[in-house]
Parts: structure tokens; C-alpha cells; sequence
């Protein structure tokens, strides 16, 4: 996520770091260079150009001078600007103050509209909210029979009328049906096209006059970069949006619409797409993003994330283990997998702080087909080899698991690699940990603790 744009914004300010005092001349050197990594990270120009002179306003001023230590002061300037241009704070759905809250998702085709609309209704229910997702879209063939197969395997209802072909009259029938049937929020997918143009506009205004939705989100694929501020900038217009959805994120390495889409529209980004899972959408949180982006990590999301995902009893117990140095190889398989439910490892290892861009923890990654030969080596070891790794630097061992496994002794090697580093990691993790809640600066990691 942002890897080219955060590469060269870190880069930067390392050089800075590495100066001690700043004069005028090394601020500009390094805006200079701030400039250019927007630039090729596709944001809008003149939100760069407002952005570079607010950042050079505060940072050659009197609160530098007075900075104890310069260097650091410049990049909580910048962090504090790039949070405030990418909204300043998390932006929340309006509910309505009388149920059912209508959600109507709008965008071109290719962005994603039915799948999010499929993840936003999974995610506010484990929010505590009800959702009726609603198939209006009635032009791309399969668009209904893929809500409806979403919501199957996430267990929420679709509301379709199959042979019915004007999009207000489903809308309608299904708000009807929302608060006759106890559903306290509507979430409405539409149909989109190739381009922008004035039949889409006209229906989707039709709707939005019929059914007065409580939010309308649009849905822009963020790899598109500028092309997705200008499209946001057209439907804000005719639509009058109350917030947008970035899907597609996690690949997103220059982020030219994140940055972007707030200053040129005014309207908020409240959701962004991280993966293809039907859980992976978050909340927006600018200052978590701008955190990530400058090589701070994002505790916060990793907590929510973990909180979700692990059992407290469990990790109880897998913490005395840790501690007591009795975290075996049956242990090591088990955090993977729980890990693995918070998403690619990357993405996890790339929220904690000073972990991230380590080169070391790389070898840690385990995507889900390796995960099949990890179990299949840890289940040839003998109960005893499990708990005691130590016992395969026999040779002999390792050629007997690696046969029974249909894998190779090189294999065996890195596995064992990966689980002493993982024991490292924890163990570095739980330190953090302490160190933190010591400081009283952020609450207890629940898979650590």
C-alpha cells in the first residue's frame, strides 16, 4: 500500500535525520523532494503545491527554531498535514434517526460496487446493524446472481424482483421491505458504466429523489489514481456524495486518489478496500494511513484487527508459553493460522512499528498454499520433535520428515528458520508491548497478551 510514495517520503527524511540542525536550505532540499514523490504518485496538482506551501510555512518558521529536535519536527508536520488532506479524522455513516438507514453505493463499472456493497453490509454487522442488501443494479448480466451469491456465503438477505427492470421501482419495494421486516439498514447496489455520461446520471438522480437515501458513497478504484479524484469530482456534483469508498488499496503503491480525492471534492473517504476477502474493507482513518505511509506502523488497526481474530483464553495461555521459552512447533502452526485471518503478513507486519521494512522478518511470510506444506512437516515430526525442536539438527530426522511430508530437507530448513524467528519476533513484539503500556500510550495487544 503506497509502497513507491512511502519508499521515497522515508527516504528523504532519513537523510534529514542524519543532518542533526536544519538551516531553510535543507527544508526546501527535502520539499523539493517531497514534491516530486507526490508528483509521481499521481496527486492532483494543485492540492501538491498548497500542500508543499502549508508544510513550508510551518517548517522554516519560529516553531522549528524552537524545536529541540528539528528533523523530527518536520515529519510530524508533514504527518500532520497529511492526515488534514485526507480528512483529519474518521469519517462515520450517518444512521438515521428513525431505521431503516438507506446506503446507496454509486460508481462506474470495474470498481467494485457489488462486492463492497457485499463487505460494507458484512462489515456494519459486526457493528451490530441488520442490513438488507438490495440488487438494483438491472443492465450488467449476473450483476444480481453475484449479490446474491455474496450474500450467501456472508448469510445476509439480497432483495431482488428479477423481472422487474426500473431500478427506483426495486428501490422503493425494497425500503418497504426493510421496515416491515426489521432491517435496520438498506444498502442499495447500482448500476454503473464504462464512463460517466448523462443516462447514468439521470437514473441515479431519480433514485436519490425517490428514495431520499440517508448517504450516498461512491466507489472509486484507487489504482486508477487522478482518474478516480475526476470521476468522484463528477458524481459529487450531480449527486452531491456524502463520502467515498477507495477499493483496491492494498495495491495501490503511489496513492494519488487517496491523497487527492479529499481537498478536490471536500468529501470524505469513509472506506477503503484492502484485499479481495468479503472482510476486507476498514474504516478510513487519515492519521493511521499517513502513519503507515511514513514508516510509523498503525498499532490501532493491528489491535482491532487482532481483537477480531483471537480468543482471549487461547492467548493467555500462548502468552505464558512464550514466556516461559515452552512455545513449541504445534504453537508455531496455530498463530499462523490466526495470524493469517488478519490478513497477508505483509500487510500485518507492515502495521507495527520499526517492523515493517526490516528485510529479516520477510522470510516470516507464509501465504495459504504454503500453509498446506507447513502442516504437512510439523505433522511428520514425532510429538517429541515438535515440542523440542532442537532434537532435527540431526540430519537423519530431517530427510525422514521431509519424505513423509513429500517435501524437501531444504524445506524443513526454512520452516525451522521461520519458527525460531518467529519466537523472536513475539518475543520483541511482547516487549514493545510492555515498553508501551509502561508509557501509558496504547492499551495490550490481545494476540500477545
Amino acid at each position: 500500500m503506497f509502497a513507491n510514495l512511502a519508499e521515497r517520503l522515508q527516504e528523504t527524511f532519513k537523510k534529514m535525520r542524519g543532518k542533526g540542525r536544519l538551516n531553510e536550505a535543507d527544508v526546501n532540499e527535502a520539499l523539493r523532494e517531497v514534491r516530486l514523490a507526490l508528483l509521481e504518485a499521481d496527486v492532483n496538482f494543485k492540492v501538491v503545491k498548497d500542500f508543499v506551501a502549508r508544510i513550508k510555512e510551518r517548517a522554516v518558521g519560529q516553531e522549528l527554531l524552537e524545536s529541540l529536535n528539528p528533523a523530527q519536527h518536520v515529519i510530524k508536520i508533514v504527518h500532520d498535514e497529511l492526515t488534514g488532506l485526507m480528512g483529519g479524522s474518521n469519517s462515520k455513516i450517518s444512521l438515521a434517526p428513525k431505521p431503516p438507514t438507506i446506503i446507496m453505493m454509486v460508481g462506474l463499472n470495474g470498481a467494485g460496487k457489488t462486492t463492497t456493497s457485499a463487505k460494507l453490509a458484512n462489515l456494519l454487522r459486526k457493528q451490530g446493524r441488520r442490513p438488507l442488501l438490495v440488487a438494483a443494479d438491472v443492465y450488467r448480466p449476473a450483476a444480481i446472481k453475484q449479490l446474491q451469491v455474496l450474500g450467501g456465503q456472508l448469510n445476509i438477505q439480497v432483495f431482488a424482483l428479477e423481472n422487474q427492470q426500473d431500478p427506483v421501482a426495486i428501490s422503493r419495494a425494497a425500503v418497504e421491505k426493510a421496515a416491515v421486516g426489521g432491517f435496520d439498514l438498506v444498502i442499495i447496489d447500482t448500476a454503473g458504466r464504462q464512463e460517466v455520461n448523462e443516462e447514468l446520471m439521470a437514473e441515479l438522480e431519480s433514485m436519490n429523489e425517490a428514495i431520499k437515501p440517508h448517504e450516498i458513497l461512491l466507489v472509486v478504484d484507487a489504482m486508477t489514481g487522478q482518474a478516480a479524484v475526476n470521476v468522484a469530482e463528477t458524481f459529487n456534483r450531480r449527486l452531491e456524495l456524502d463520502g467515498v469508498v477507495l477499493t483496491k488499496l492494498d495495491g495501490d503503491t503511489r496513492g494519488g486518489a487517496a491523497l487527492s480525492v479529499r481537498s478536490v471534492t471536500g468529501k470524505p473517504i469513509k472506506f477503503a478496500g484492502v484485499g479481495e476477502k468479503l472482510d476486507a474493507l476498514e474504516s478510513f482513518h487519515p492519521d493511521r494511513m499517513a502513519e503507515r505511509i511514513l514508516g510509523m506502523g498503525d498499532m490501532l488497526t493491528l489491535i482491532e484487527k487482532a481483537q477480531e481474530n483471537f480468543d482471549a483464553g487461547q492467548m493467555a495461555r500462548m502468552q505464558k508459553k512464550i514466556r516461559s521459552m515452552e512455545f513449541t512447533l504445534d504453537d508455531f502452526i496455530e498463530q499462523i493460522s490466526h495470524v493469517k485471518k488478519m490478513g497477508p503478513l505483509d500487510q500485518v507486519l507492515g502495521m507495527i512499528p520499526g517492523l515493517g521494512g526490516m528485510k529479516k522478518l520477510k522470510d516470516i511470510q507464509v501465504d495459504e498454499k504454503e500453509l498446506v506444506y507447513v502442516e504437512a512437516i510439523i505433522h511428520s515430526m514425532t510429538p517429541d520433535e515438535r515440542r523440542e525442536p532442537e532434537r532435527l539438527l540431526n540430519g537423519s530426522r530431517k530427510r525422514r520428515i521431509a519424505r513423509g511430508s513429500g517435501t524437501s530437507v531444504q524445506e524443513v530448513n526454512r520452516l525451522l528458520k521461520q519458527f525460531e524467528q518467529t519466537k523472536k519476533m513475539m518475543k520483541q513484539l511482547m516487549d514493545m508491548e510492555k515498553s508501551m503500556k509502561k508509557g501509558g500510550k496504547i492499551p495490550k495487544m490481545p494476540f500477545l497478551s
